[in-house]
């Protein structure tokens, strides 16, 4: 099943640049997939196909006149339901929201659409993208485009199973304890969280802090870049998003194409559980033996992370500030319309007093401290993206890790906020399957600011590692899809019991 819809960004974009593929032929291709497998998965549930056709052919008719076109160009995109799009229905996964439709764009679906990106529809999340389960009492589950009965992670994982699937070549995302990079993992795309304030947000409630971020995804490490340099900017309403005075500092060159880098030169550090985070042992087993195949190729190796003694508590109470300051009235004023998972980081927020939260930032001012000094000694981090295999998505979170119980219904999701504290960029890289046959995720970390150099690191690996059938992308079976039953009809679709 080879279609247009199932080009990279890069190719399409290319081949609409030299008039061999017109923007409509496009949105038709990715319109069609959509129709024909989201059934089984539902990844994208508010659709905009109507304008989405008109933008379509106003594209076409752009590339007819000829002239410098914009990045994007052409190029369905889908955008995260926690981001506002003028017109089309935003419901957050909230009951709340489920008929809120805003009159404006947020900054970063404004910023796609002014470099010629099509909004195709909205890609589903959980409840105000509390846990990395898709599922909400809007519009219900998404499930797992290798097997729609598994979990996708989340919170962007609407998002990741689009991509998998064919229904756009680009989507939006966002990241706190992991959103852009499990869902990527789960599904086998290309998840990147960004520095703090590299693409600024407009809407993110407590302006000052560096936990969550935007950022992009796409099944390959250049299409990560084409979408970030659309995005990244300089932007005044973002307090993260600063820069010098009179320059802007952010340059979509910086990160698309991506640059060339001799992996032979690279100190790198590998650990499959940064020393704290609860892993399967079938996990960490298969990232030893898989970063065996390739280990060889950097300058030096060694086994070994940074110190991140009290990560789990930091980032538990930091993160818990964020859903009080944004959520609590709406846990006090209407809470039966309120899922588990909100009103369990509502009441954590609420135990916290001011001590707690003044120890858990000064934690996390210790913890980036020691990850700097890290990072004098090594270039790059390799781990694994999540701590588990994909499970069923009607277990809500995993209440165990190999029979140990687990500290939250987000402790899963350690290795991704381990990286979230300290402020480094990271990106999910898909390398294969494990050994129930769903896709495996490798976590390649930065250095403070370099987000570039992550992904050139990534683009240069994943090159390397194509043409091994034991790490290359893999890539769901879209036939079955389109024969499998529609996943609304499974017990428990909608909700969260």
């Amino acid at each position: 099943m080879t279609e247009p819809c199932d080009m990279t960004a890069v190719e399409a974009r290319r081949l609409i640049g030299t008039k061999r593929l017109a923007p409509s032929e496009l949105l038709t291709s990715c319109i069609g997939r959509i129709e024909a497998v989201d059934h089984a998965v539902n990844a994208m549930p508010a659709r905009d196909f109507d304008r989405a056709r008109k933008a379509a052919k106003r594209a076409d008719e752009a590339v007819a006149r000829g002239g410098d076109l914009p990045a994007l160009h052409g190029l369905p995109i889908g955008i995260k339901d926690l981001q506002e799009t003028e017109g089309l229905v935003t419901t957050r996964g909230s009951v709340i929201y489920k008929d809120f439709v805003p009159v404006e764009d947020e900054r970063i679906v404004a910023a796609v659409r002014q470099a010629g990106a099509i909004v195709i529809g909205k890609t589903n999340t959980p409840e105000f993208g509390a846990g990395a389960n898709t599922r909400n009492a809007v519009y219900g589950v998404t499930g797992n485009p290798f097997d729609p009965e598994k979990s996708c992670a989340g919170s962007s994982g609407g998002s990741a199973v689009a991509l998998a699937t064919g229904m756009a070549p680009i989507c939006t995302g966002s990241d706190t304890g992991g959103s852009l990079r499990n869902p990527a993992s789960f599904s086998g795309i290309v998840g990147f969280r960004p520095s703090p304030g590299l693409v600024p947000s407009d809407k993110r409630p407590i302006g000052w802090s560096d936990l969550p971020v935007l950022g992009p995804m796409a099944r390959t490490v250049a299409d990560v870049c084409l979408l970030l340099g659309s995005i990244a900017s300089d932007d005044v309403r973002d307090p993260l998003a600063y820069s010098v005075h009179g320059r802007s500092t952010r340059q979509a060159a910086e990160f698309y194409p991506p640059a060339p880098i001799d992996l032979s030169r690279l100190r790198v550090a590998l650990s499959p559980d940064f020393g704290f985070a609860p892993t399967e042992r079938h996990i960490a087993e298969l990232f030893v033996e898989k970063t065996g195949l390739f280990r060889h190729v950097f300058g030096k190796t060694e086994d070994t992370s940074p110190d991140c003694s009290g990560t789990d508590e930091s980032f538990e109470i930091l993160r818990s500030l964020a859903f009080l300051s944004a959520h609590a009235d709406k846990v006090r004023d209407r809470p039966r319309d309120v899922g588990p998972n909100v009103h369990a980081n509502v009441a954590e927020g609420q135990r916290y007093s001011a001590a707690d939260v003044a120890r858990a930032m000064a934690s996390q001012t210790q913890i980036y401290r020691r990850w700097q000094g890290f990072f004098q000694h090594h270039d790059i981090i390799l781990t694994p993206s999540i701590s588990i295999s994909p499970r069923s998505w009607r277990e809500l979170y995993p209440a165990e890790i190999d029979g140990k119980p687990t500290r939250t219904y987000f402790h899963w999701l350690a290795l991704a906020y381990a990286v979230t504290l300290p402020g480094h960029p990271a990106a999910s890289l898909p390398i294969g399957v494990d050994r129930s046959g769903m896709p495996f995720g490798l976590q390649i970390v930065g250095p403070r600011g370099g987000d570039a150099f992550v992904l050139a690191v990534a683009h240069a690996l994943e090159t390397l590692l194509a043409g091994d059938s034991r790490t290359a992308r893999p890539v769901p079976d879209l036939t079955k899809l389109c024969g499998a039953k529609p996943i609304r009809d499974a017990e428990g679709f909608l909700g969260f019991d």
